[in-house]
């Protein structure tokens, strides 16, 4: 369950996470469609919907989509067609047992009471429904991209996050709720000008969440790497490097 000051964040940065973030790169939505079963007919739970990046994607492919989100600021971006957009939280669904062929979560679980959030998964999916996961996160095989993430590692306090690999503890004590079938990675890029990648910074929760005082440091010193890196310098289009995860769990039991 999203702490106060993480849901802050995600208010204060709504429209820079929609504006800056990344969508899904189209050979993991290719895999999410084949092993989710959507089509036409189906309905996907999308979990921590954000401004609906995921479940625009997934309705394009003909399913059904109820996107959860937490966070007002959010979830008034993520409708649109097929889309039904619903503010709750993953631990504490609405939704009657069984009422989904599928469920995800994009760029989200890590922000979940895991264990609850797959207790409430379990209950709402169909019998052998499945459970997918992916995060979009930045190459830091790339130096500039590296060094972009130091910037911004340094203040993640004690803020969840996907690289700690923490949130994999809530599955290996749900062995009994759902059984591991898939692992895959992508690699993609995402075209941005400066600006914009000082945006995406500044849409990072933890960065979103803190006051302008403290915030306007950090910016400039990403708008200082890009201006002095080699491989940033003088451009004025920057692809940010990106690698797409994708996991998958079958309901059991």
């Amino acid at each position: 369950m999203p702490r106060p000051d993480v849901r802050r964040g995600f208010e204060a940065a709504a429209d820079l996470y929609e504006r800056s973030r990344p969508d899904y790169p189209e050979e993991a939505v290719d895999l999410l469609v084949r092993l989710l079963g959507l089509r036409a007919g189906r309905t996907l739970l999308d979990l921590g919907a954000g401004t609906g990046k995921l479940s625009r994607l997934a309705a394009a492919r003909g399913a059904r989509v109820v996107a959860v989100e937490p966070a007002a600021g959010m979830i008034r971006q993520a409708g649109g067609p097929g889309i039904l957009a619903v503010r709750a939280l993953a631990e504490a669904l609405p939704f009657r047992r069984h009422a989904f062929d599928a469920v995800c979560a994009a760029s989200a679980f890590h922000w979940f009471d895991g264990r609850r959030a797959l207790g409430e998964a379990h209950r709402v999916l169909h019998h052998g429904g499945r459970l997918a996961l992916l995060w979009n996160v930045r190459d830091d095989d790339v130096p500039w991209v590296a060094a972009l993430s130091a910037v911004v590692n340094r203040h993640e306090g004690d803020w969840p996050r996907y690289r700690s690999g923490a949130w994999r503890a809530a599955f290996d004590a749900s062995r009994d709720l759902f059984r591991p079938i898939e692992e895959t990675h992508f690699h993609h890029a995402h075209e941005l000008s400066p600006d914009g990648v000082v945006e995406r910074v500044a849409s990072v929760s933890f960065i979103a969440g803190l006051p302008a005082e403290a915030r306007a440091p950090i910016l400039d010193e990403v708008r200082a790497l890009l201006a002095r890196h080699p491989d940033t310098a003088g451009r004025d289009a920057l692809a940010l490097p990106y690698r797409t995860d994708v996991f998958a769990w079958e309901r059991v039991g």
